[in-house]
């Protein structure tokens, strides 16, 4: 069953200064993909790729410009037929939708002590009473590794790794059906960051929880993820099971992601891939793929048509012209 259903999400920014062009910044561009209950979708690329922008444009923190996004069979937006639910309603799916934010340091009220952080979700949705609220508060800091005493101190009192730990119990206090993690353990040490993650998979299984997981860091994402996404210059460019991705990467984009990846192994042997050339601006994209300026398969057709995703193999998909072709054969 589909939790999540996002068709053509489209998330434009636009700048225009003093005798100045206006700019549009297409930070997502067409993205489509689904989430099975249960799962945990991973959603990668480089810093700049508008993975980011994506999870937070569905939770509608951002205003789309195009596209939808359909989340447990109700339709959050669909910009095409200009309806959206709003007020209470919005507030009331909120309760099912949460997300862990990147920045530790700025997405905690500094006015606020730990524990009305993570209790004021509880309170303002009222699921428990004052006292089972605070019970509640210091079970969610002693799972994430945290005292309990933590919950009368202030945000500033401690380090970004603990202050990932509070903004994940803050995510968790509501229970909720899906989970956005951008980028939730970056910002902590490689032995906590397992430790963390172990701890999500752990309340996945207990609480029956989906998380939509946006990182960078591909070793994290193949120890985590179900099924991954590639995301270049705000486009989806490889979708598949994370099996599938990390043994038989189609996309040349994936492939010098992989090839950059740390060796598990002093003895691996592995070809480097180095891309030519810098990312392009968001503002003035390439015409055809997106790619194909830093792409080493380049033909005359990838600067002249957009590539659209295709199945390689069953939910294997690639956006890539030479799929199957010149690609396959060097």
């Amino acid at each position: 069953m589909d939790l999540l259903e996002v068709k053509g999400l489209k998330k434009y920014f636009y700048s225009k200064g003093f005798l100045k062009p206006l700019k549009t910044v297409k930070a997502v561009d067409g993205v489509s993909f689904t989430i099975r209950q249960g799962e945990v979708f991973g959603l990668v690329g480089e810093s700049g790729c508008g993975k980011s922008t994506t999870g937070r444009t569905i939770l509608n923190l951002h205003e789309p410009t195009g596209g939808s996004v359909r989340f447990d069979g109700t339709d959050i937006f669909d910009v095409e037929k200009k309806a959206a639910i709003k007020g209470n309603d919005m507030m009331r799916l909120r309760k099912d939708m949460q997300i862990i934010f990147q920045d530790p340091y700025a997405s905690l009220d500094p006015r606020y002590t730990v524990g009305d952080i993570i209790s004021e979700g509880m309170l303002k949705h009222k699921m428990y009473g004052k006292k089972q609220v605070r019970e509640v508060t210091e079970q969610l800091l002693h799972t994430v590794g945290l005292s309990a005493d933590s919950a009368a101190k202030y945000p500033h009192e401690f380090s970004g790794g603990q202050r990932q730990r509070i903004g994940i119990a803050r995510a968790l206090a509501l229970q909720s059906k899906l989970i956005i993690g951008d980028e939730p353990v970056a910002a902590l040490d490689v032995s906590i960051q397992a430790q963390i993650l172990h701890l999500l998979l752990e309340l996945k299984s207990q609480l029956e929880l989906t998380y939509l997981f946006i990182s960078h860091d591909l070793g994290v994402v193949k120890y985590f993820c179900d099924r991954v996404a590639v995301m270049y210059l705000g486009s989806i460019v490889e979708l598949g099971s994370s099996h599938d991705l990390f043994t038989n990467a189609q996309h040349p984009y994936t492939q010098a992601l992989l090839s950059a990846t740390p060796k598990s192994h002093p003895d691996e042997i592995r070809d480097r891939i180095i891309l030519r050339g810098d990312v392009p601006n968001p503002a003035n994209p390439p015409a055809g793929c997106k790619f194909h300026t830093r792409c080493g398969y380049a033909q005359p057709e990838c600067s002249q048509s957009v590539p659209v995703l295709k199945n390689v193999t069953r939910g294997h998909e690639v956006a890539c012209h030479l799929v199957g072709s010149a690609l396959q054969s060097s």
